[in-house]
């Protein structure tokens, strides 16, 4: 498993780096529409649809939100600003769930809502920060990595002080202790970051604060997934990616981040 892993990293991480910082815009939203499209199939499985044609079908009824977001004159951005709306009604669900689980694949109508709304935001905001004329690509990689970097953090600080738990019917393995360490790796990366996008000193400080609310939001994308395969009884969405589970398993931290972090960087006056 661990042999899978590094491979499939190996040769993803790569790939990803040179499309984010090498591909157009119109390029690089198409080939993350492939993903998204791929990430619906995965979220139709969670909701205990098995039929390939009636999976394809929830991909139809998804696809539209995304065409008429990028034709509408400012969709995109209201799109993600939608997505952040989104979690904070997500995160409310995840809190009664972990008070009351619940048993048994969510319906098509709350189940597939919520993946609508939890991917085409991601996609149109992320759309958007890579098309942006201030350092757009580099932003994207950039809060690619402070995700990865703050999964890092989270992960050995749970393993080596974790004992509080997070969310106990959702995501037993998660600590509050992952949590902090999650977010102490975040401001480290966000200081670093802060010189490598060349953000004004007077903006930093708001910057690292955004970087921390960025990464407390993925948490909460990461454990929306997990509250899905829960009550789906699975322990990946998916088998694409080997050693790493499905595409939902590698995107769901950063279906919150990136309308969070898009939004903020706007509300900064940040992004050109």
């Amino acid at each position: 498993m661990l042999k899978q892993r590094l491979l499939t990293a190996a040769i993803l991480i790569p790939l990803v780096v040179w499309g984010v910082l090498a591909l157009p815009n119109t390029v690089f939203a198409l080939l993350l529409a492939v993903f998204v499209m791929a990430g619906f199939w995965e979220w139709a499985g969670l909701m205990g649809i098995a039929e390939p044609t009636d999976r394809l079908m929830y991909i139809l009824i998804a696809v539209p939100f995304m065409w008429f977001g990028g034709t509408l004159p400012g969709g995109m951005l209201v799109g993600a600003a939608a997505g952040v709306v989104w979690w904070f009604v997500a995160i409310a669900w995840m809190l009664r769930f972990n008070i009351r689980p619940v048993t048994g694949p969510a319906n098509i109508v709350t189940g597939g809502g919520a993946g609508v709304l939890t991917l085409v935001p991601a996609w149109m905001a992320l759309v958007v920060l890579h098309g942006s004329e201030s350092y757009g690509p580099k932003y994207v990689l950039f809060l690619m990595v402070l995700i990865w970097v703050a999964d890092t953090g989270a992960y050995f600080a749970g393993r080596l002080w974790g004992s509080h738990k997070l969310a106990l019917n959702i995501s037993p393995g998660k600590t509050w202790e992952g949590v902090w360490g999650a977010l102490a790796m975040t401001m480290v990366m966000g200081l670093g970051g802060a010189r490598l996008l060349e953000v004004d000193p007077v903006m930093l400080p708001a910057f690292v604060a955004l970087c921390v609310i960025t990464v407390a939001f993925s948490i909460a994308g990461d454990l929306l997934e997990s509250m899905f395969k829960r009550r789906a009884g699975v322990k990946d969405s998916g088998k694409l990616l080997p050693g790493h589970g499905g595409v939902l398993d590698r995107i769901d931290s950063l279906t919150a981040a990136a309308p969070v972090f898009l939004t903020g960087l706007l509300l900064l006056g940040m992004l050109g």
